[in-house]
């Protein structure tokens, strides 16, 4: 049984609301209920996380090796394109990890395409909205299973 750690960075608790012709109607609620379905009927845990407060993100990293966590799907938001030290704590951490966002933000404005997780993440996952979570956790699996053939 594999543990994963879904961390969701500022302004997601809006999802459903806050510009859905960008982000679409789901909910961060309902992401999460899709994500703790799939992750149980392959018979995973998985707990997720959201925090508008970087330190928060930070502490959840921090403490995922001593809490059996096996890799991180993280969808960084803002702090994608500003926070070393969140990158410095998913290093310092040692667990592969996917990098998510719901819209392609190679395709938005120049400053957003400039990430400081995508040269160390297993994967990116952008554009797809909130399916992208989906893909990710799927393919956590995949690579987790691989792994420990």
């Amino acid at each position: 049984m594999a543990s994963f750690l879904v961390l969701h960075g500022p302004n997601l608790n809006l999802l459903g609301s806050r510009e859905p012709d960008l982000y679409g109607s789901t909910t961060l609620e309902e992401i999460n209920a899709r994500l703790s379905g799939i992750a149980g009927e392959a018979g995973h845990r998985l707990e997720s996380f959201q925090s508008n407060a970087e330190h928060e993100l930070l502490e959840k990293v921090q403490s995922a090796r001593g809490r059996g966590v096996d890799m991180i799907l993280i969808n960084p938001a803002a702090f994608t394109h500003t926070s070393v030290a969140l990158r410095d704590a998913l290093l310092a951490a040692e667990l592969p990890f996917i990098e998510i966002h719901l819209s392609n933000i190679h395709a938005r404005e120049a400053f957003r395409s400039d990430s400081f997780f995508s040269d160390r993440a297993l994967g990116v996952i952008t554009g797809f909205g909130a399916i992208g979570y989906e893909l990710a956790l799927r393919a956590g699996l995949h690579h987790l299973t691989r792994k420990n053939r």
